[in-house]
């Protein structure tokens, strides 16, 4: 819903496209998916989207300044070993930014640290030395990182079991998802 109808969109680890192709199906949007497994580029080329193979470390130079309307990173925060600037990246090539990623903060990743092991949830499936998750974040280190970063957010809220939680979700969402663009 935070993505209007013809929008041209950068899907930054699309995975298996699934949600580009609904956007292009659904809404009318274009664009491309950038995703490095072998598997998911395939399966997203197999749904029709376009699907480029990059390595996001690498960065985004091959896209001009603001050539998409929507620059998506759903899960995909957390993976990147430069994130901040991957979201400097992201307001350069896309005129705002959507970022989502699982709430460390979430009260049952705060009850399992307090006794002392790492999470393990739903959200947060794989044990501390198996997880593809090279960094930990909160809705409230976003947040800072926007200040620090002139990100201006237009909207926030977490995710708890598909439903949107806008009371405390530091504390009350396993996933963080922001709606940001660049600050004048």
């Amino acid at each position: 819903s935070l993505i209007p109808a013809g929008s041209r969109v950068l899907d930054l680890g699309c995975g298996s496209g699934a949600l580009l192709h609904e956007l292009v199906s659904r809404k009318g949007c274009s664009g491309y998916g950038i995703e490095l497994d072998d598997q998911n580029l395939l399966a997203a080329a197999e749904r029709g989207v376009n699907v480029l193979q990059l390595d996001l470390e690498q960065g985004l130079a091959m896209f001009k300044d603001q050539s998409f309307d929507v620059v998506l990173q759903l899960q995909t925060l957390q993976q990147v070993r430069h994130a901040e600037g991957m979201l400097r990246e992201t307001v350069r090539v896309g005129r705002r930014g959507i970022v989502s990623f699982p709430n460390f903060a979430h009260w049952p990743n705060r009850l399992q640290v307090a006794l002392g092991r790492m999470p393990v949830t739903r959200r947060l499936p794989y044990q501390w030395y198996d997880t593809p998750n090279i960094r930990v974040g909160t809705y409230k280190d976003f947040e800072a990182l926007a200040t620090k970063n002139r990100l201006r957010i237009l909207d926030s809220f977490g995710l708890q079991e598909g439903e949107a939680v806008r009371f405390l979700p530091n504390a009350l969402a396993g996933t963080a998802v922001f709606h940001f663009e660049r600050s004048a």
